[in-house]
């Protein structure tokens, strides 16, 4: 019986050392990975790119971001591309489930600062040299200081700057709301803390910086941000490391409301309303 044993484990030994290897290990293939930053530091631009200085009427703060996503991403070879005609990268999910063509809320990528968005392999891009890249903005999540009863607090606005959206549930911090329906840019919903209920309204503008506007227009309504390379992002197909896309958005004083009292505080129960909601301005960065 021994004898027999030992045989069989020597065949075995045998053939498990005669098997090929059905999935080798291959080399990562190299990405173009994009990913976003939020900067309340960087320059406040208006919609064709220029310095934009606080409204008298209105007054604004930087929000602290938690979540941010965007619906497309445009690669534009010159300030004359036009939208559509550069290298698409990602264009993301709609639907007509609200009745009009909408972005899908729950399809959405939803990433934090400095998290991979989308990564794409770069021997699937087009090759060129590429100036501007254009990203069409869709939502965003962050915190906000609002005053209220003569005391300083902190709230939660789920703010979607997107064409249009078709939401079933969104939820802003802990509260969740149901809607199954589309909404139309500048759509904001605001989470004071406890016992107090969410509010819900519409922004009138959305600040959407485009610095090649007159030659490169966007839609109206659309929040397709544009930002030039500090040096033309070239892709060759034949790269062997990844090469990393920064979007640095601007959130310098992005969040803005018609300051009634001119305290320059966000008071929503002395009837202050939100005005703008739209990011200020896109600047890319490469590491490769």
């Amino acid at each position: 019986m021994q004898k027999i044993l030992l045989l069989c484990l020597f065949c075995t030994a045998i053939a498990f050392c005669g098997c090929k290897d059905d999935n080798p290990i291959t080399e990562n293939t190299p990405q173009l990975i994009f990913k976003f930053k939020f900067d309340p530091t960087q320059q406040r631009l208006n919609n064709f790119g220029q310095p934009a200085t606080m409204p008298a009427t209105n007054a604004g703060q930087s929000p602290t971001f938690h979540q941010i996503a965007a619906h497309y991403i445009e690669l534009a070879p010159n300030a004359y591309t036009q939208l559509g005609s550069g290298t698409i990268v990602y264009d993301g999910p709609r639907t007509t489930q609200g009745g009009t063509t909408a972005i899908d809320f729950d399809q959405e990528i939803k990433v934090a600062e400095n998290e991979t968005f989308i990564s794409k392999p770069l021997k699937d891009m087009q090759p060129g040299n590429y100036s501007w890249l254009r990203v069409s903005l869709a939502y965003q999540n962050y915190d906000i200081q609002f005053r209220a009863f003569n005391t300083s607090f902190t709230g939660r606005i789920a703010s979607f700057v997107g064409f249009n959206t078709y939401i079933t549930t969104h939820t802003v911090n802990n509260t969740a709301i149901t809607l199954n329906q589309n909404k139309l840019q500048g759509y904001w919903a605001f989470e004071p803390p406890p016992p107090a209920t969410v509010l819900q309204g519409s922004a009138p503008v959305t600040t959407v910086p485009n610095p090649i506007s007159t030659t490169s227009p966007i839609p109206a309504g659309s929040c397709v941000v544009t930002g030039q390379f500090d040096e033309p992002l070239i892709i060759t197909g034949n790269e062997t490391h990844d090469i990393v896309v920064t979007i640095s958005l601007s959130t310098n004083n992005s969040f803005e409301w018609q300051d009634l009292n001119n305290n320059n505080l966000f008071d929503p129960l002395e009837g202050e309303t939100v005005v703008d909601m739209g990011l200020r301005g896109l600047k890319p960065l490469v590491e490769q």
